[in-house]
């Protein structure tokens, strides 16, 4: 691998789009693990123009102690498509938090570095697409010419209402172009730049609607299943779960995802997984876990409600609705515009009740099914990038705009 970057092998995809405007998207992880909504948009993203996944980089106590954790690399594809490509930022360029002109320094270097690979290969506009607050230091240098911040989440991540932080409303101040996955989020943060644009969290709708043959790992699970696909975390309601799933000893309860960060939450997990009708069946690859929620009876989006949930826009809600299975799931903001096809529930009686109702014949009737498989292939990532690459060209200028306007949008 080159140290300023890897070209990875085309899967077959043609050229961008718009071959002379490169992105570098500055984003918190390294290429591997769960895909999450920056690797559905920037992997289509690289239809329209050439793409940069800038990895972050390594702290320099790290790099020198190395205390560095292990990095899943599961899905190190080499089937990119042909406009998209790795920068792993170079040892002697580390991440620091001061002194404040070195973390600019080797910030905006990191940045030139990755750009380059653009110039390479013929781009002559470049994109900074942040994906953090703490990338603002990129913004400093004069390598780019458009710049936007895309927001996915309430950074303090604290359970209680937090002030925003200054740093953050001046990036969304100085940014071209602002993009916001929640409601919520965009009540609290979008009126701070005009042009500010709402983007929900989507769904590869053909692969989550498609049937899909059952896991071999599920085949064995008793029904009812009781489900839930994404990452075990401390933003689960443990103790609503644990209590259903002891009450409900007729009931499988299965999680499919990685364990992520628990906190004090990691005693009620190890108890919920102990119990005889709960099933964890561990990580799964992308391209796998299409097939489970479609072989639930019902699927869970089992959030406690606090000031921080309130904010996230679940990117499984989608993935459930196309396989067009019953939802139960916290009244978080995001959810709210969905009950009409999902069950809300808070206490563990309206868990049970919402949970039983959903298990019964008419929660699975073909009218139900094609209603929310209808609300899902609205949101098919593929038409929510299109959007993007939109205001992209728009804000780059009124010839990239005619362009865009002359594609067919059926077709991206």
């Amino acid at each position: 691998m080159e140290n300023v970057g890897q070209d990875l092998k085309p899967n077959g995809l043609c050229a961008p789009l718009f071959p002379d405007i490169g992105v570098v998207a500055f984003v918190p992880e390294e290429w591997g693990g769960p895909w999450l909504s920056r690797h559905q948009v920037l992997t289509r993203l690289s239809r329209y123009f050439h793409v940069v996944w800038a990895e972050p980089a390594r702290r320099w106590r790290e790099l020198v102690f190395g205390s560095q954790k292990p990095v899943n690399r599961s899905h190190r594809s080499e089937a990119f498509p042909e406009g998209f490509v790795l920068y792993q930022p170079e040892r002697w360029l580390p991440w620091f938090g001061r002194p404040a002109w070195l973390a600019s320094w080797t910030a905006a270097e990191r940045g030139r570095r990755a750009a380059a690979l653009l110039r390479r290969r013929g781009c002559k506009t470049i994109v900074f697409y942040l994906w953090r607050p703490y990338f603002d230091r990129v913004l400093e240098s004069d390598l780019y010419d458009l710049s936007c911040y895309h927001i996915v989440d309430e950074y303090s991540f604290s359970p209680s209402e937090q002030p925003l932080t200054n740093r953050e409303v001046q990036l969304i101040k100085r940014v071209d172009q602002v993009f916001i996955h929640s409601p919520a989020l965009l009540e609290r943060k979008g009126h701070f730049n005009p042009h500010t644009l709402f983007v929900p969290n989507g769904v590869n709708y053909q692969a989550f609607a498609t049937q899909q043959e059952e896991p071999a790992d599920l085949k064995e699970i008793p029904h009812p299943r009781i489900g839930y696909i994404g990452v075990i975390k401390t933003q689960l309601d443990f103790r609503i779960l644990l209590g259903l799933a002891t009450r409900h000893a007729e009931w499988s309860f299965v999680f499919v995802g990685p364990k992520g960060h628990l906190a004090t939450d990691a005693t009620l997990v190890d108890q919920l997984f102990k119990l005889p009708n709960v099933h964890f069946l561990g990580h799964k690859p992308t391209e796998m876990a299409c097939a489970y929620p479609q072989h639930f009876d019902v699927c869970l989006l089992p959030y406690k409600a606090n000031d921080y949930t309130k904010y996230i826009y679940p990117l499984k809600l989608h993935e459930y609705l196309a396989g067009g299975k019953p939802i139960v799931g916290t009244p978080i903001r995001s959810l709210l515009d969905f009950k009409h096809v999902i069950k809300l529930a808070s206490t563990q009686e309206e868990w049970s009740r919402a949970l039983t109702e959903s298990l019964a014949l008419d929660a699975v009737s073909i009218d139900q099914i094609q209603k929310r498989r209808s609300i899902a292939k609205q949101v098919d990532w593929e038409s929510l990038v299109h959007t993007i690459a939109g205001s992209l060209c728009n804000r780059i200028g009124p010839s990239y705009e005619e362009r865009f306007a002359a594609l067919d949008s059926e077709t991206y």
